[in-house]
């Protein structure tokens, strides 16, 4: 399938075909992937909340915590982000950072008290907010490509089309690899329709620059009741936002050619909103053990996004055609802004939990999720646009994953104390090009809490890995980029009983 040819169709974002990161399958999966939030209390325990209450975090994960509340309250949460990237590409390392202050989280909590008829001792309705997501990262990597060039890339994808599908309707027109051939990195050979080469015959030093920038976010209005002190139910509805946006600039320079250098830029933004449900119950059998169950169902989001690309070549006075009717020095030339419009529904979420209370000193708790990644599908509404082929490769390159989540927290006067971990495993069926997409955290957090007023901070520490491609050419050499991730994440929750 061409490029073009969904770009006629609407849909602008298979375009960059060239970033296998930007893919539809790979873009599911980034919205899909969603990481433990909440307030700095539950965060600095790793993110366990589905058998606990009392924490406007419940709004989210599990609504029948709030129906632990007692006292209504006003929480505000500003944190700070850093994300540190070592990118490795043909034995040369690079390290990129970057760091943001932002507001994870915001909640107002109800609560009133019932006459206790029929063990309704109370409920709790709650308006709150939490970044689940973040996106921002600046990667870049360099070196010698001694194999090949983007201009493979754009004579592979070219072949079997005669040049008329560059002019303006047809299929090629306005896709990146009309930018090389509009740049004259590329040209029909004349005895052999379909068939492409370039003047260029050498290899190139390769070099990118790459910054995303955006996040998820979700608004929740939940209520949770107090049945007895011993069950707890709640319902809740999530109003998600998604904002992401990637700028990248690639760069090929060479040597001994009558070109010196290529440069293509690429801009992709993509806006959405989605909303979803959460149903939750938390049982006390004993005194010291509660256990929990959520179900969130799958978030459907409409999704608008806009991309657009220009690429600039620099040649050394270069007579094309050897008569000179052509000298090139420098050529540019872009592609139109395309706006697409889609719906994408990102897989539910089950999950369980329990915690184990010791005496008034503290307690441990433990969360499972379970998430069916290949269970996220695109659509449109438009006729003749099919997302079929996208559907397909998510089904079968994801799997149904277990995440894991452990914490605890110490109790000493008005001090607390928490320290805990998370674990997401590859959500991949198979190891994709030797790496491992797990995410591990390690989180602590320290409280103080007084009948007006309390403040928690904490501090998540992630390590993750991921791959990143350029461009695909048919060899097993097409150039790959291993990167190894780093995030830490502080935040204060502020929190104002009344």
């Amino acid at each position: 399938m061409k490029l073009m040819s969904n770009v006629l169709a609407g849909i602008a974002m298979l375009l960059p075909t060239l970033v296998q990161a930007q893919s539809f399958s790979e873009s599911a999966l980034l919205f899909s992937r969603i990481k433990p939030a909440g307030s700095a209390r539950i965060m600095g325990m790793g993110g366990v909340q589905t058998s606990l209450g009392g924490d406007y975090s419940s709004a989210q994960s599990n609504p029948a915590g709030l129906g632990m509340f007692n006292r209504s309250e006003f929480t505000i949460s500003p944190g700070f982000f850093s994300a540190v990237t070592d990118s490795k590409f043909l034995g040369n390392t690079t390290t990129d950072s970057k760091t943001n202050l932002h507001v994870p989280g915001f909640s107002l909590v109800f609560q009133t008290e019932k006459d206790g008829r029929m063990g309704f001792l109370s409920g709790t309705f709650a308006i709150s907010y939490n970044r689940i997501n973040n996106f921002n990262e600046n990667f870049s990597y360099e070196g010698d490509n001694t194999t090949n060039s983007i201009i493979d890339y754009f004579i592979e994808d070219a072949y079997g089309y005669p040049d008329s599908e560059f002019n303006t309707n047809g299929a090629l027109h306005n896709t990146v690899t009309w930018l090389g051939y509009q740049n004259y990195l590329i040209e029909e050979d004349d005895g052999y329709p379909g068939e492409y080469f370039s003047v260029i015959g050498g290899f190139p030093y390769q070099s990118e620059t790459v910054q995303y920038r955006g996040n998820q976010g979700q608004w929740n209005l939940s209520y949770g009741a107090n049945l007895s002190d011993k069950v707890f139910l709640g319902a809740g509805l999530g109003l998600t936002t998604l904002r992401f946006s990637s700028k990248k600039t690639f760069r090929e320079t060479f040597e001994g050619e009558p070109l010196n250098t290529i440069r293509l830029e690429e801009e992709l933004n993509i806006r959405g909103s989605g909303i979803n449900a959460t149903l939750g119950v938390i049982g006390r059998p004993l005194d010291f053990i509660q256990l929990g169950v959520s179900y969130t169902t799958p978030t459907l989001y409409s999704i608008t996004d806009v991309y657009s690309a220009f690429m600039a070549t620099n040649w050394n006075n270069f007579d094309y055609y050897g008569d000179g009717s052509e000298i090139l020095s420098s050529v540019s030339d872009q592609t139109d802004e395309f706006i697409s419009e889609y719906s994408l529904r990102t897989p539910g979420r089950l999950s369980a939990g329990a915690a184990i209370f010791i005496n008034n000193k503290g307690f441990v708790s433990a969360d499972v999720d379970l998430v069916n990644y290949a269970g996220a599908r695109y659509s449109s509404g438009l006729s003749g646009i099919s997302f079929s082929s996208d559907n397909n490769t998510i089904k079968e390159s994801y799997q149904t994953t277990t995440n894991f989540r452990l914490g605890g927290e110490f109790r000493w006067d008005k001090l607390r104390f928490r320290a805990g971990g998370s674990y997401m495993p590859d959500p991949f069926r198979t190891e994709q090009n030797n790496s491992s997409r797990q995410i591990t955290s390690i989180t602590g957090g320290v409280g103080y809490r007084t009948k007006k007023f309390y403040a928690d901070f904490a501090l998540v520490f992630s390590k993750g890995a991921n791959t990143y491609r350029p461009y695909r050419v048919n060899s097993a050499t097409s150039p790959l980029v291993t990167m190894d991730n780093q995030t830490s994440f502080g935040m204060i929750t502020v929190g104002f009983p009344f």
